[in-house]
This record gives C-alpha cells, sequence and structure tokens, in this order.
C-alpha cells in the first residue's frame, strides 16, 4: 500500500504512476500497481530518456514504486530524531521539492537514498522473476575460490550491476540535462547512493555433506537489508563536505581547506542548512510545533534543541504495555497486559504559527 505518498491521484485504473511538478534538477517518480501497459506519454516530468525507458520497461515502474516507498521510510527512520523528519512528503511534493532546491545536506542525502532505493527495488525484482530485462546474476555461475576454500555458484545471486545500470540510466536522465552546479551536486550524490547498496552486498552459502559438514558449498551473493544502506547513508549525511564550484566548472573543491577532498562515496552539498525551527514554505520546513520531545535527552530529539528554545507542554496519557514477560519452555514467552501512566511532552508553536513565505 503506497496510499502514504502525496500528490498522488489514482485517476486511471491502467496508471498508477506519480511525478511531481518540475523541480530543476531533481527527480520524483512513481511507479505503481496496473496494466502493463503504461502510459508513459502522459506522466508529466519525465524527459525524453526516461518516457523511452518507461515504454521498453513497463513493468519495471512498479517496482520503482517499491524503491519509492523503500525509502521514504528509511528516510523518516533516519530523520525520527530531528527538526526535519523528511515527513514533508506526506504535506505535498511542492515543500519537498522546496528542501531540495536548496542543495543543502537533506538534499544531498534524499538523493542518495532515493537513488539506492531504486537500486534495491530493481534488483530484487530481478531475482524474483518480476522483470523481462534481467534475472539472477548471470556472471555468478560455475566453481569459485574464497578464503575457505572451493566452492559452487548456485542459488540466485541479485543482480548488482543491473539495478544500478538501470537506476543510473533513469535516475539521472534528468540531471544530464542541465550542467549547472546542482546537477552536478545530484549526479554525485546518486552515484553515491548507488554504491552504497553494493558496498552491502554479502556472500551467503550452504553446506553439503554428511552431517552437515562443509565438504561441499554452494554460495550465492545477496543484498543487505535496506536498513543498512540506511545506516550507512546517514553517517554520511553527518559527515557530508560543503563544497564549490571549481574555476573551470566541470567539479568541485571543498569550500574549507581543512577538510579532506570528497570521496565517491562521500555526500557533497553547497548551501548550509536552515534550522527549520518554523514553517517556511521557501525552505521546505513545516517547523517543530507539536513535535514529541525526549524531555531527559541531550540529543537532538531533546526538548531544548527539538523546540529551539520555545518550551514544550505536557500531558499525561494512559497506555497498555507489555509487562512481566516470563519464559516458558519450550519456546513461548508470555507477558501481562499492563496500564501505564506515561508524560508526553510536545514542542510549544511559535507565537506566531503560520506559514512562513519570502516569495
Amino acid at each position: 500500500n503506497m496510499n502514504f505518498l502525496p500528490g498522488i491521484w489514482w485517476s486511471l485504473p491502467l496508471i498508477l504512476f506519480w511525478a511531481t511538478p518540475p523541480v530543476t534538477s531533481s527527480w520524483w517518480y512513481m511507479g505503481a500497481v496496473g496494466s502493463s501497459r503504461v502510459m508513459c506519454d502522459n506522466v508529466p516530468g519525465l524527459v525524453s530518456r526516461q518516457r523511452q525507458l518507461c515504454r521498453r520497461h513497463p513493468e519495471a515502474m512498479l517496482s520503482i514504486g517499491r524503491g519509492v516507498a523503500a525509502w521514504t521510510a528509511e528516510c523518516q527512520h533516519q530523520f525520527r530524531r530531528h527538526r526535519w523528519d523528511c515527513n514533508a512528503l506526506e504535506r505535498g511534493q511542492r515543500l519537498l521539492g522546496r528542501v531540495l532546491l536548496r542543495s543543502s545536506r537533506e538534499s544531498a542525502f534524499v538523493h542518495a537514498i532515493s537513488s539506492a532505493g531504486v537500486v534495491f527495488a530493481i534488483t530484487r525484482a530481478c531475482s524474483q522473476g518480476e522483470l523481462k530485462s534481467c534475472s539472477c546474476d548471470p556472471e555468478k555461475k560455475g566453481s569459485a575460490k574464497d578464503s575457505k576454500g572451493h566452492f559452487d555458484w548456485g542459488g540466485c545471486s541479485d543482480n548488482i550491476d543491473y539495478g544500478i545500470k538501470f537506476a543510473r540510466a533513469f535516475v539521472d536522465a534528468k540531471e544530464r540535462k542541465g550542467k549547472d552546479a546542482r546537477a552536478l551536486m545530484n549526479l554525485h550524490n546518486n552515484r553515491a547512493g548507488r554504491k552504497a547498496v553494493k558496498r552491502f552486498l554479502k556472500q551467503d552459502c550452504k553446506c553439503h555433506g554428511v552431517s552437515g559438514s562443509c565438504t561441499l558449498r554452494t554460495c550465492w551473493l545477496a543484498m543487505a537489508d535496506f536498513r543498512k544502506t540506511g545506516d550507512y547513508l546517514w553517517k554520511k549525511y553527518n559527515g557530508a563536505i560543503q563544497v564549490v564550484m571549481n574555476q573551470d566548472g566541470t567539479g568541485f573543491t571543498v569550500a574549507n581547506k581543512k577538510f579532506k577532498k570528497p570521496t565517491k562515496n562521500d555526500l557533497v552539498y553547497f548551501e548550509s542548512s536552515p534550522d527549520y525551527c518554523i514553517r517556511d514554505r521557501d525552505v521546505g520546513s513545516l517547523g517543530t510545533a507539536g513535535r514529541v520531545c525526549n524531555q531527559t535527552s541531550r540529543g537532538m530529539d531533546s526538548c531544548e534543541v527539538m523546540c529551539c528554545g520555545r518550551g514544550y507542554d505536557t500531558s499525561r496519557v494512559s497506555r497498555m504495555t507489555k509487562c512481566e514477560c516470563k519464559f516458558h519452555w519450550c519456546c513461548a514467552v508470555r507477558c501481562q497486559d499492563c496500564l501505564e501512566v506515561v508524560d508526553i511532552h510536545t514542542c510549544k508553536a511559535p507565537k506566531s504559527a503560520g506559514w512562513i513565505s519570502r516569495t
């Protein structure tokens, strides 16, 4: 169920596809369920290369939709304790578009995680036989050797190279139309996201032999859970490097010479982030009024930081929780239902709680 995504008009039974209003140097689109005939020409916001891929691989649009759902959930998980919590997605794509137009660290993360989400979804669809254009990794056949000895390739190795190739062609197509600094930044972060998925490709094996001895092994390559990619890109977000264009306009150089030059795995950004304390359409900020904060924390989710010094309200609520859990042989855990009374702290609104817009 992908109904939580904003701005989707489920109008035609043959196509459930979404593209945000044109935002230069950014992409938003979503494939979803329907007939194999996807009316690609009627999807707004696609460049010609994307329309070609849509016509050639209509079944891949459903996978892209799953990728959107995966990276959206991951983005919201990673930012759940921060003032900007990636939930602008639920309030309309125009608001999220404002975030992306700023070339900030948040924009860098969103481009990386969304590109990774497409790689993950397309690769998974290949392995599950859902796409006509790909299947399991054709290179993983015959015998091979690792630190544990010889083994045979078997099962279905995830075709990560195809997933990366397709995501690069589809996601990057819009950025390649532009030659400006933001397009170069987005291409860099898109690539960092794709590389992050491949980083966690792991070899799984099954042993064969008497009493489970590993005299014979069959192995295959499989992607790790998408959470690992999200955690890795979150670390890259926290260590993102501010850059400026070099003199000939072909690449980046660090804004502060004290910092190292970014690698292909690093996220890069141009502009400092706003504080996201108040509702501001121009920067894509929903503000933090009403957000739950942690009174005992000293981190980003603390009431002092989350509420931007405005203070917070406290309400006492009752909720059912599992308690007095006991392990019973064999093999169950049984718990009691207990009524728990807790204090919930929510950030106060600023004196003027309406939208700020500079346009």
